[in-house]
């Protein structure tokens, strides 16, 4: 025990007597010391690092150190930096409403922007200002080159590649040099067969020579009645002298084949055919299919897409009489009961004798129906993709939510069609559609047909009748392998570059690489 003796001033003396205990540490209370700190002071350490990372390290005392620290080891953060990012987005909205400067200088690149902020010192605002200008303008730049690669693409959808040009003028200098390529098609053994309506006829009409060897060559290999099928291939007249020669010079048999020009039907005449030729000689039409794409085109208001539809609508195939053509079957093959008529971007990769057997209940025209689907393209269509519903003539007449149906495979019942007037309501409708200067639809001969078959389509199963196969590069290819008839049916046709590859080996498998013609044309080279 000490003693220790304490003084006032006014000499009272107070002893007190401070019992100080002996400090003796043991061994546990120093193990536990140790362990709590070696728990501490990692965690110390690595606030602390955290810290001089972010620039505390300037501070220059404890107190400093502490202040900073001790949010952080009370688990509260300094909100400095959500002040920083909200007071960015008040410098976006402002910048979002003001107009650009007229002139104003906009880098080029990414790195040249971060270049001109440290030579120029930007200030937020101005980065701001700047990047929201380079970003519309790049937006803008996107936009106008995709309205020229889709305008690309329609001039080369509409136009005829070398190969296929050199193979017509090679058939058709053939046809004047070669008594075997101007033979009579088919034999005149043959010749009663081509009304025999025990045999399966089928109608293509086009232009091009290599398609419509496709279409024959792939329906004869698919069926398991090669033997009973005839087709009856129509062409334009300066076509037919090659399309001639190339059936001549490669048979197809067991199947017969006859080639006929439009000029060899007596029923084609003007009396008949009024309004159609109104289509192919009227100026205004003539410019609407062959003229200037852009111009009184919005193209500020248009999506892509829809200047696609647009661009699409006015291929001048659809002022082509082949192509209105198959309105007038009854009346071409006036001997026949029933046919399956084929556009010239199908190929057939299943026997196509069970569509002779549908019953059509009554009906005109089996179609695939292509409102089933869940494609935006081609498989989701009613009939106010193809109408101006707006025009009170449309309104009045259809309904915007009917199911549409396909072009491209159909069997006919020409029996039953020739007591109908299919063929004058297409005329009239027609005639309405150019009165209203093509107010009433844009998209060829599907939408007069849409309307003037009406109640005569009976639907078959969609496995007959595969389309999209030129509009979609994801199409599905198990599903193209199991359909009967897959169709090329958009820009992108087989025979042409820019035609899908993963899509085009379904197609060139019936193109005979051989043929000397062929050969010496480079077909697809």
């Amino acid at each position: 025990m000490r003693s220790i003796t304490i003084s006032s001033s006014n000499e009272f003396i107070d002893l007190m007597k401070i019992k100080v205990a002996a400090r003796h540490i043991s061994y546990r209370t120093l193990f536990h010391t140790i362990l709590i700190l070696a728990f501490l002071l990692p965690f110390v350490f690595i606030l602390t690092a955290v810290v001089t990372l972010e620039g505390v390290n300037k501070c220059s005392s404890i107190d400093c150190l502490g202040r900073r620290l001790g949010p952080r080891l009370l688990g509260r953060i300094d909100d400095s930096e959500q002040r920083l990012v909200r007071d960015f987005y008040k410098i976006l909205n402002e910048v979002s409403t003001q107009d650009i400067p007229d002139g104003l200088k906009l880098p080029d690149s990414f790195s040249q922007l971060v270049s001109d902020m440290k030579n120029n010192h930007y200030d937020a605002k101005t980065f701001s200002l700047v990047l929201r200008a380079m970003i519309e303008k790049f937006e803008r730049d996107i936009r106008e080159s995709k309205f020229a690669e889709l305008m690309n693409k329609h001039f080369a959808a509409s136009s005829i590649p070398k190969g296929i040009h050199c193979l017509s003028l090679r058939l058709t200098d053939e046809y004047s040099s070669n008594a075997h390529a101007r033979r009579q098609l088919p034999s005149p053994e043959f010749l009663p067969l081509l009304s025999d309506n025990a045999y399966h006829h089928f109608i293509l009409a086009t232009d091009n020579i290599l398609a419509a060897s496709v279409v024959v060559s792939s329906a004869v290999q698919s069926s398991s009645k090669p033997e009973k099928i005839v087709f009856h291939v129509i062409t334009d007249k300066k076509t037919y002298a090659g399309m001639h020669s190339w059936f001549a010079l490669n048979s197809v048999a067991p199947a017969i084949v006859e080639v006929k020009s439009v000029h060899q039907f007596d029923w084609l005449t003007r009396e008949n055919v009024p309004v159609l030729e109104a289509v192919e000689s009227h100026n205004a039409i003539r410019n609407y299919y062959h003229g200037n794409h852009i111009a009184g085109a919005n193209l500020s208001e248009t999506t892509p897409r829809t200047f696609a539809s647009k661009l699409q609508s006015r291929s001048p195939k659809y002022i082509s009489l082949l192509n209105h053509l198959r309105i007038y079957l009854p009346e071409l093959f006036p001997n026949l009961d029933k046919v399956v008529f084929l556009d010239d971007d199908i190929v057939i990769q299943r026997d196509l004798s069970p569509l002779w057997d549908i019953d059509l209940n009554g009906k005109v025209n089996g179609a695939v129906e292509t409102c089933r689907g869940e494609d935006e393209w081609v498989m989701s269509k009613r009939l106010r993709n193809y109408f101006n519903f707006s025009h009170p003539l449309i309104a009045k007449h259809l309904d915007p939510e009917e199911c549409a149906w396909a072009y491209g495979m159909n069997i006919f019942d020409l029996r039953t069609w020739r007591k109908t007037n299919i063929r004058e309501t297409y005329h009239s409708w027609l005639k309405e559609n150019l009165k209203s200067n093509l107010t009433m639809w844009k998209l060829g001969t599907l939408p007069p047909a849409l309307i003037a078959f009406k109640g005569h389509v009976q639907a078959i199963d969609s496995s007959w009748h595969m389309l999209g196969l030129g509009y979609q590069s994801k199409t599905n290819l198990e599903s193209v392998k199991k359909a009967a008839v897959i169709h090329y049916n958009g820009q992108s046709k087989p025979w042409l570059e820019i035609g899908f590859e993963h899509l085009r080996p379904f197609w060139t498998k019936y193109v005979n690489y051989s043929n000397d013609f062929v050969k010496n044309c480079h077909i697809l080279e």
